[in-house]
């Protein structure tokens, strides 16, 4: 009866305002930045950074946390790897929702704009992140929460459009081959 109605309005109401995704943007000023090589992933002394490098210090940006390794700091004495360049503008977006994959892969598309004039952009990247105690994983695993339920991939783009993949997942999980 009335219970029943009171409650469908009280989810509808709700579950239409959880499908709108909260859209962020924020503008980094001089942004050093890893240098880096498309066709090599392990990196060179002196001429670009590795992927494992990359991806601390996306973690870094992403997270805020200052790159100039200040021994006052008590939250990070982390500095970006070497070789690196400092970039004047980096624009940041963060959008947080429930996202289907053909809209991650319209958003791909979109960004690979910036690599056309006047931006010229030489690397971009974007960061999927499932939800931290998400029910489910890559292929038929439930996703295991255990310590800190890591769950995500990372797409970086270069001008040429060659890509490389990161992908994150906890010790338990399955990832895909």
């Amino acid at each position: 009866g009335a219970e029943g109605s009171t409650l469908m309005s009280y989810f509808s109401k709700n579950q239409i305002q959880a499908l709108k995704p909260k859209i962020t943007f924020s503008t980094l000023r001089d942004l050093q930045c890893p240098v880096l090589q498309s066709n090599d992933l392990q990196g060179k002394p002196e001429e670009s950074c590795s992927t494992e490098e990359l991806f601390e210090w996306l973690g870094a940006v992403l997270n805020q946390v200052s790159l100039d390794n200040k021994s006052s700091s008590f939250l990070s004495t982390y500095c970006c790897p070497e070789p690196n360049t400092v970039v004047e503008k980096a624009f940041l977006c963060t959008i947080t929702g429930f996202i289907i994959p053909e809209k991650i892969i319209q958003l791909l598309e979109q960004l690979c704009c910036y690599f056309g004039e006047p931006k010229l952009a030489h690397w971009l990247t974007l960061t999927v992140h499932g939800f931290a105690d998400s029910p489910v994983s890559w292929r038929e695993s439930e996703h295991g929460f255990h310590k800190g339920g890591e769950n995500l991939y990372n797409f970086v783009i270069f001008r040429n459009l060659d890509y490389w993949l990161h992908m994150a997942v906890g010790a338990h999980d399955d990832c895909p081959p």
